[in-house]
């Protein structure tokens, strides 16, 4: 897959020539409902002889919009792994448009002349509430007007699944604790990717030697808990199971910094400095501050044997 990178005014010698079909959306999350716009494109291009190409920004809009902190913004897929699910889904080339003042403010004809037909496509899809300006004015329903008969419209309707599957549905049960409901609307387990990095080894002294593992802060993690993960060793590929907690080790101190510590069973290698992808399988408890060490490891046991009933109960 080819990435493209846009910024207002583009320069058009970057544009892929030919005839393309644009899925067109932000795609946090590439959940459910984003695979079916990316799919209906798909078969769109395919019968219009044509490159599938998805459109996303950089960024999202609220930056400019709602005048949010960029280093604040934390995303389900941050740009990297969106890409890398597009790629999955089948497309040929991946616009990435920058999302700045200039873009916020063309005006709905104006994007749709330069990033619709400027590039080339013949056709697109997008999902219902897909916007391209001001709501009121630039949605789906007038879309039509803007395009005037130059390229194909396929609208795709919302996914419904005891509500809306969304990036804000799931990012609410992320921030429950919810994962496996937010598995449900993503299609595919939450993941964290990180690099293993030395931490103070409290759980080694205990007997439950952990991973501390360094994340990005524009990814979005799960609520503090305990939960039964899957972890895959990037460069081996290799995976474990296991337990890990997001929290602040309220237990040894306060004012603790936020950690992700992952207790892989069975496992003992020195992996500093791999990296790993974290899959978010269920929460078993939120974080307690424990009098004793000793209550801290009795809990312990029981978390370990709750995640191999789980692990055991699913396979």
């Amino acid at each position: 897959m080819k990435v493209i990178e846009l910024a207002e005014p583009y320069d058009k010698s970057v544009i892929y020539p030919g005839k393309i079909v644009l899925a067109l959306g932000f795609f946090d999350g590439v959940h459910r409902g984003h695979q079916a716009v990316i799919l209906a494109a798909k078969e769109q291009a395919k019968r219009l002889n044509a490159k599938l190409a998805v459109m996303t920004f950089d960024r999202h809009p609220s930056v400019i919009f709602q005048r949010k902190d960029p280093a604040n913004l934390q995303y389900l897929t941050p740009l990297e792994e969106k890409l890398a699910h597009f790629k999955a889904l089948g497309a040929d080339l991946a616009y990435v448009v920058k999302f700045d003042e200039k873009l916020a403010h063309l005006a709905p004809q104006a994007f749709i002349d330069k990033y619709v037909v400027g590039l080339n496509a013949v056709g697109i899809t997008a999902g219902q509430d897909y916007t391209y300006g001001p709501h009121e004015l630039a949605n789906m329903q007038n879309i039509a007007k803007y395009a005037k008969d130059r390229f194909e419209i396929n609208c795709v309707a919302l996914l419904e699944d005891g509500g809306k599957v969304g990036s804000t549905s799931i990012r609410a049960a992320l921030d429950k604790g919810e994962v496996e409901r937010a598995e449900k609307y993503l299609g595919y387990p939450y993941e964290t990717t990180g690099i293993v990095v030395h931490g103070f080894e409290r759980g080694r002294k205990i007997g439950f030697p952990t991973l501390n593992i360094e994340t990005s802060n524009d990814k979005r993690l799960p609520a503090p808990g305990v939960y039964a993960v899957e972890v895959k060793f990037n460069e081996t590929k290799e995976s474990f199971v296991g337990m890990a907690s997001i929290g602040y080790n309220e237990t040894f101190g306060q004012d603790l910094a936020k950690t992700l510590e992952v207790n892989l069973f069975d496992f003992s290698d020195m992996v500093y400095g791999q990296k790993v992808t974290v899959s978010w399988k269920k929460y078993l408890r939120s974080m307690v501050k424990f009098a004793t060490v000793d209550e801290l490891i009795a809990q312990l046991k029981l978390d370990k044997q709750a995640t191999i009933n789980y692990f055991e109960k699913i396979n």
